[in-house]
């Protein structure tokens, strides 16, 4: 959760069989992903975080 009240997570697609993978591609896995607006209420829910 950041400052902001934003729910961050980890990409998929990243724990094995980099080698096929190309640079770029696994540079943006590297990144912070967002929960969208439609999903954040779903996300909370399960993170038990809201009533």
């Amino acid at each position: 959760m950041t400052g902001s009240g934003e729910i961050t997570f980890q990409k998929a697609f990243k724990r094995h069989i980099l080698t096929k993978k190309s640079n770029k591609r696994k540079r943006a896995l590297r990144q912070k992903g967002v929960v969208g607006s439609a999903n954040k209420d779903f996300v909370l829910r399960l993170l038990r975080l809201k009533g």
